[in-house]
Formats: structure tokens, sequence, C-alpha cells
């Protein structure tokens, strides 16, 4: 008999499971259960993307592309860049296609991170920053946003983690899972810190196209910030794309180059069919983008109504499609609450501490659901609440 305890590696073994699928594994067996959880649109891809995809089939273009990407595709993501968010890439040299915006968050890291590097992540933030540094025995450091800061990172907080030793910030504005964003004078305080410094940024932007009033600005449209960010973007969120699993970077040629080389031997080259999809979005999407944009801002003042209503205190999210409401008064911890609401109510909701220790009190709900599905769960939540005061 093989002893696996001895032959695995211990890095590996060491990885936590992600706190997000932990719920969904549990909900997943059960019957009935009503899910807040995933953060997947309820949209279908857009027809004219499908039918892109499907035409390239019947065509039969079914081989490799270049390693980093459709020459077309890269075209379009450079023009796609300027004209949304101001920002001027070279596509042969500075934007590369990924599998997914987690690739590039991967690739990033890897081509940056020494054993030893610290890289500061702003917490609560998605749940694999950390692990994919801890796999390259780089030290993770976790930056704490608060409420009372509508969880934006501020200079000072940013200030006071930098040491020797940090080589990376990862900077996840709109925030998953607070939904929180940084204006531009909010940026200008962050740029002002790094300026002076050799930190690199990685900017995961993947919900830039979903925000409520203001519209994203990109930390890279900042004076000096392009030559120091990687711009982490994809097409699972704004265009309803995730199981084609489509990303790209953008960044300094120097740093894409060696992120290129890793990708060429890990995975060689993102699906062309998904890559032919892509173009056929940016080229003509921007009327789905902003429906899908609108009905999200409907749930997601629904949702806020309600957690407030129910006495569940509810930071108002300016982006993403996720509220983070406070559980704190039930007296349960994030755990608690989502197991005993998922056994007691069959809702699936995330704990907050999925996200980073500073998410402990918090629930992560999703309103990438229709209207009807989040107005059931809603109420099974109150009476979740109404049975916790009786107990």
């Amino acid at each position: 008999m093989i002893d696996y305890d001895r032959i695995l590696s211990k890095k590996a073994v060491r990885l936590r499971p992600s706190g997000i699928r932990k719920f969904f594994d549990i909900a997943n067996s059960m019957e009935g259960v009503i899910s807040l959880g995933v953060g997947e649109p309820d949209f279908k891809t857009p027809w004219q993307v499908r039918a892109a995809g499907i035409k390239n089939l019947e065509r039969g273009e079914t081989w490799y592309s270049a390693n980093a990407g459709l020459a077309e595709l890269r075209e379009e993501i450079s023009r796609y860049l300027h004209r949304r968010f101001r920002l001027s890439y070279d596509a042969k040299d500075e934007i590369m296609v990924t599998v997914g915006g987690s690739e590039a968050i991967d690739l990033t890291v890897r081509a940056l991170v020494e054993p030893g590097d610290e890289v500061l992540i702003v917490e609560p933030s998605f749940v694999a920053y950390a692990p994919i540094v801890s796999l390259m025995d780089g030290v993770p450091v976790a930056i704490p946003t608060r409420a009372e800061n509508d969880f934006r990172l501020t200079a000072e907080e940013l200030r006071a983690h930098i040491t020797p030793r940090t080589k990376l910030l990862v900077f996840p504005f709109p925030n998953n899972p607070t939904g929180a964003v940084m204006r531009r004078e909010h940026l200008e305080e962050i740029a002002a810190v790094l300026r002076d410094t050799d930190i690199i940024v990685l900017s995961d932007e993947i919900y830039g196209e979903l925000t409520y009033g203001a519209p994203h600005v990109s930390l890279a449209s900042i004076e000096g910030m392009q030559e120091r960010t990687v711009l982490v973007n994809g097409f699972s969120k704004a265009y309803a794309m995730t199981g084609w699993r489509l990303g790209y970077a953008a960044g300094p040629k120097p740093l894409l180059r060696q992120m290129l080389k890793i990708h060429q031997y890990a995975v060689m080259c993102a699906p062309t069919t998904s890559q032919y999809a892509a173009i056929e979005a940016l080229k003509n999407c921007d009327a789905d983008i902003r429906k899908m944009q609108q009905e999200y801002d409907m749930r997601r003042r629904f949702v806020v109504f309600s957690f407030n209503k129910m006495g569940l205190p509810c930071f108002e999210p300016q982006g993403a499609f996720y509220v983070f409401p406070s559980i704190a008064s039930t007296g349960l911890t994030s755990q608690e609450f989502c197991e005993q609401l998922l056994y007691h109510k069959k809702v699936a909701v995330v704990p907050g501490d999925a996200f980073g220790e500073s998410g402990e009190g918090y629930i992560r709900v999703s309103y990438s659901y229709s209207i009807n599905h989040l107005m059931e769960a809603l109420r099974l939540i109150e009476e979740f609440l109404q049975e916790l005061d009786r107990r």
C-alpha cells in the first residue's frame, strides 16, 4: 500500500479547502436548498456571443491559438480598456489571455513572489489570493478593512503594513465579498504611498463593469501606476461567461514576458472557442452589460433594504453583486450562523471568515439570482432570526 501521507506535497496538504465550497458541498447533498452563495450570474451568456462560439466550432477552428491569445482578441481587449477606462496597452506585448481571471492571478504571483517575500492582501477578499502566495512560499499579510471606512483601503493602513520585504499588493476592487469600491480620490492616496517603492500591484478588476453610481476607475489609470500594476479582468461576471473560462492580464512588458513563459508550460493557451466568443462580446455587448447591471442594481437595493429591516446592519455595496451584512447581533459566529441557517431553513450563504479573519461577524450573500429566489430566501432568513430570538 502506498503511504500517501508520506509522499504528498506538504504545501498542498497544508492548504485549507475553500470556505465557500465547504457549505455548498453540504448544500448539494440536501434536498430543496435555496442558495445565495455562488458568485455566478443567473443570466445566460448573450446570444450573439454563444452564436460566435458555435460558428467557430462549425468552421472547425479548434486548433491552438498563440500562447498569449488570438491577436484579434488582444487587440479588442486593448480597445476595450482604452474605451472604458482610458488605459493604453500594447496588444502585442502588454496583454495576455488566460484561463479565467484566476489563472492571471496565479501567474502574477508566480512570476513575482520568492520565498519570504511579503504579499499584502486587502481583506475581506476572494479566497484564492493567500493560498496561491503560500504555494510560492511567500508570506500573505492581511490588511483588514472596516465597515466604518466603507471597506475601502486607506493610505494610512497601507503605509502601516509595508516593510522592506513587501513585494506585491493584492488590490481587489470592486470587492468580493463586500461590494466596496475605491473612488478616484482614494486611488490617488494609495498611489502616493506606492510611487516611490518597488511594490507591484495586482489589481483584480473582474467586477469593474458592475458598479452602481460612479463608474469604475482603474488604479492603473492613476499617474505613475500603470508601470507597476498588473490589471486582471475577464469575461465571467460582466458578460455572464463563467463556464467559458476566459480572462486576461494587462501589465508591464517585462513582467508579462515572465508570466507568459509560465503560462506556456502550464496550459499553453486559453480555449480558442471561448476566445472567438469573447471577441464578439467586446465588440457588441455593451447594451447587454447595461441591462444586467440595471437588474443587479434593483436586486441590490432590495436586498440591502431587507437585511436592514430585519435587523442585520448591511453596508450598501457600490460594486459587484454581493452584500455583506453583519450578524454580530445574533451572538453566533459566522460559521455557526451559516450552519444553523442551512440546517434549519435550507438557505445557503457564505460565512464571512471564509474571506479572511476580518470577515468574522459577517455573511456574504450574492444577489446574482432572480428576484423571486431572493424574496423567498430572505423570507426564510427573517424567520430564522425570529426563531433565534425566541430560543
